[in-house]
């Protein structure tokens, strides 16, 4: 009877101590990308030289853009990493978002002007907030908002759901819509957010395809 309770006591400290270090990992690695997550930090606007429209600074200009890999709207995963080589348009955006609406044809139009000189466009929806693996009537109402309005503006790129998973590692979106514009070697040359016009994200283009 005693070595039974020997036994027994042996296999439950075994066991407590297996469970304590596989807690200490998952709590090192969830500390661990807080650490990344925060060190993204807080683009902000700023005052144009000359009193003219605020520019939006991130803290990301000049560095590697946090790579990702989100699902598109038939399922299939697609990350930042397979467009190395290319210029990219990463685009924040909502269907309930106004200005985004309004900028959306002339994002389409710059895509399929610049296309052939190796631009291209990924749409990040953020419709759904916090999307869950196994929420499926999230994911669904998510994708059939997007599917929606892509038919209806005829959108010809990659677009891209839960958004708000990786929006930390972009410096949070604290208003929409948020773009940034990546160069062929992958590092974030300008970002901008809000409503600005056609012609300011043009020239955001040809620095990030010209760098």
């Amino acid at each position: 009877m005693r070595r039974n309770t020997l036994v027994l006591g042996a296999t439950l400290l075994i066991l407590a101590i297996f469970a304590w270090a596989g807690w200490a990992n998952w709590e090192y690695r969830r500390q661990e990308a807080e650490r990344i997550l925060a060190g993204a930090g807080h683009g902000e606007l700023v005052p144009a030289p000359g009193g003219g429209t605020p520019q939006y600074v991130s803290p990301l200009i000049d560095k590697p853009a946090p790579d990702f890999e989100l699902k598109d709207l038939h399922g299939n995963k697609v990350s930042l990493a397979s467009y190395r080589g290319k210029a990219v348009l990463i685009n924040f955006w909502a269907t309930w978002c106004g200005p985004c609406r309004v900028e959306t044809p002339w994002i389409i139009e710059l895509r399929n002007k610049y296309a052939a000189q190796g631009f291209e466009v990924l749409g990040v929806d953020t419709e759904g907030d916090d999307l869950k693996p196994g929420d499926k009537a999230g994911w669904a109402k998510a994708t059939a908002a997007a599917s929606k309005f892509v038919a209806q503006e005829k959108v010809p790129y990659p677009v891209l759901l839960d958004g708000d998973s990786i929006s930390r590692a972009y410096g949070g979106l604290d208003d929409l819509p948020t773009s940034f514009f990546v160069d062929r070697k992958g590092i974030v040359v300008t970002a901008q957010v809000a409503l600005t016009s056609e012609s300011d994200i043009e020239s955001k283009i040809q620095k990030a395809l010209n760098q």
